[in-house]
């Protein structure tokens, strides 16, 4: 699962691939909201965790995975 994190005053999203579900990112994002928890935080595929403080964020994009094309098959 991709997830996009835009950051309030961040020149860059951050820009994850997690083994989490859309629904689990979804409710992260939530809870992080709702003021139950200070802080947004991800786990990645290689088991590296994000933390972003959820005053501070500005966008949240889940999307799929992204398939990658090999070759130099046409566009």
């Amino acid at each position: 699962m991709e997830v996009k994190i835009g950051v309030q005053n961040a020149p860059r999203e951050i820009v994850i691939e997690s083994s989490q579900t859309a629904d689990e990112v979804e409710g992260a994002v939530a809870k992080a909201l709702e003021g139950d928890a200070k802080l947004l935080s991800l786990t990645d595929e290689h088991g590296r965790r994000i933390l972003v403080p959820a005053e501070r964020l500005a966008y949240v994009e889940i999307g799929e995975q992204a398939v990658r094309k090999v070759g130099f098959g046409a566009l």
